[in-house]
């Protein structure tokens, strides 16, 4: 099973950069996207709906050009989840999560504390909650794909000019230490379980040429560790800020 992630900071936008014939010939199962900036039925453009997907979005219910996630899933889901039960931020648009008979993978936007429009304490307060959740889940019988833009990084090895820097968005010690006790909790990275050494990165919140930061990944239950074959961030071609990853999993659903 393949399956592709990427903040897209605006759907129709990244269309016009060539984002819709490129995902959809990535021969993804599950394709997860976030900060899409619309609705479904603001879409105008019949190849956001190919054949052969099931397409699924959640906006902001006040505002749909702010934050969204989409689902675009090969094999029907059993049921889609739309939010996490949370009052405070569930009208956000923020996830989305399509579940089958013994996986679930889903599309999150963790909420930005970037200025000007950031706000670091709504966004711990969505990741304490957001912990609870996944400890909890734990005891359910299925493995969970979690893609998103997490706006985190964990070791110095995913910030370029780490060592430079203590300004980097995403990376400071409460939210590491929320990774790391996030991945000493049952949780891991694909990319890392493939590529435990690569230094590669997804998103330049300065401009292309600034320092970039993988802050973009797959986050997946332990269970999960042996089936990861592979992990990629693709950068040959721009469509937001951030950068596609892409995993193969030995798993079927």
């Amino acid at each position: 099973m393949r399956v592709l992630s990427l903040v897209v900071d605006g759907f129709e936008r990244a269309a016009s950069q060539g984002l819709i014939p490129w995902i959809f010939e990535q021969n993804a199962d599950v394709i997860c996207l976030q900060n899409t900036q619309c609705s479904e039925y603001s879409i105008k453009l019949d190849s956001a709906f190919p054949e052969g997907y099931h397409a699924y979005f959640a906006d902001n219910y006040d505002n749909p050009s702010i934050n969204g996630c989409a689902l675009y899933c090969r094999d029907m889901p059993k049921a889609i989840m739309m939010g996490l039960g949370f009052i405070d931020f569930d009208h956000l648009g923020i996830y989305l999560q399509a579940d089958y008979d013994t996986c679930s993978v889903g599309s999150i936007l963790v909420p930005s504390n970037v200025a000007p429009d950031g706000d670091r304490s709504l966004k711990l307060s969505f990741l304490h909650q957001f912990h609870a959740h996944l400890q909890k889940v734990r005891n359910k019988k299925r493995d969970f794909i979690l893609c998103g833009g997490w706006e985190m990084a964990w070791r110095p090895m995913d910030a370029e000019e780490s060592g430079n820097r203590i300004d980097i968005p995403g990376f400071s010690t409460e939210e590491r230490d929320w990774l790391g006790s996030l991945y000493r909790d049952g949780y891991a990275d694909a990319f890392r379980e493939a590529e435990p050494d690569s230094e590669e990165f997804t998103w330049w919140p300065e401009g292309d040429d600034s320092p970039g930061i993988r802050t973009d990944t797959q986050i997946i239950s332990e269970s999960l560790c042996a089936s990861v074959e592979s992990a990629s961030v693709y950068t040959n071609d721009v469509f937001s800020s951030h950068a596609p990853v892409i995993v193969d999993y030995d798993i079927t659903l």
